[in-house]
């Protein structure tokens, strides 16, 4: 029977996620049509009679500023928002801000589909080198983590997301949701699937094939160990949602640049 109700959604659509490139730890802004998804929505939520106690946000702005605009949709816009390094995007070292259709054509679709959606491979890490290493690395945000700056991650595969994702998730959402309180995570793909293959007990197989479009809420119910009682519900127009996935999916292949 179903005791808690938890809502995911990966952040609307930001500049980066337009181009096509692996945005990650790079602070990117919504695009125009991503303000669109988040404000579209808030408003299916409240017109579904949804409302939450708090909110957890990555601190990236695009997560941030969905939940923002989610919570004025709603009208909402004074319910906690707190915000955590432990719940932002894979950070995709090396790969990070380069363009994944031409990597597709350069390294080959399925390469590139283990890259973004594998469970336990690692990309290549960032170095000093990169050009967006002293952006990411000198931002006054990553000083305010619970680890020290030098021992963020300069790469990670879908399970280091989890790693460090389940102290977050166990120490402070756990409790908030057990008390009763209704809680959204507005945060990114790959923090959205990791979090779904702990509660769902997903294989490392099958997280492969898992695919969030961007600002589309997802609506878990659970019991009272957390776990689902019900498959997971993706809300809005399900013919949308299916075209949205597909878009997803094709953002790793080598036909994908004009899409």
């Amino acid at each position: 029977m179903s005791k808690y109700k938890l809502f995911l959604l990966r952040h609307g659509e930001g500049a980066w996620n337009k181009e096509n490139r692996f945005c990650s730890w790079v602070d990117q802004k919504l695009s125009e049509n991503g303000v669109v998804e988040a404000q579209e929505c808030g408003r299916l939520l409240k017109e579904q009679g949804y409302q939450f106690d708090q909110v957890f946000t990555s601190i990236l702005s695009r997560s941030i500023q969905t939940a923002w605009l989610v919570l004025e949709a709603m009208g909402h816009e004074w319910v906690p928002v707190t915000k955590s390094w432990r719940l932002n995007e894979r950070h995709y070292g090396a790969l990070i801000g380069l363009n994944r259709a031409e990597m597709a054509l350069n390294h080959g679709e399925e390469q590139v589909k283990l890259w973004r959606r594998s469970y336990d491979i690692t990309p290549p890490p960032i170095d000093e080198s990169h050009p967006y290493y002293a952006e990411i690395y000198n931002d006054r945000r990553y000083s305010t983590c619970d680890v020290p700056k030098e021992e963020l991650p300069k790469r990670e595969s879908l399970k280091e997301v989890l790693d460090r994702l389940l102290p977050y998730w166990n120490d402070v959402i756990v409790p908030v949701i057990k008390s009763g309180q209704t809680v959204l995570i507005s945060a990114h793909g790959n923090s959205c699937r990791a979090l779904l293959k702990h509660l769902e007990d997903i294989s490392e197989t099958d997280i492969v094939n898992v695919t969030l479009p961007t600002g589309v809420p997802v609506l878990l119910e659970l019991d009272e160990d957390l776990r689902p009682v019900k498959p997971r519900q993706l809300l809005g127009d399900q013919a949308k949602i299916e075209a949205a996935i597909k878009k997803v999916e094709d953002q790793g292949k080598a036909n994908a640049q004009n899409k």
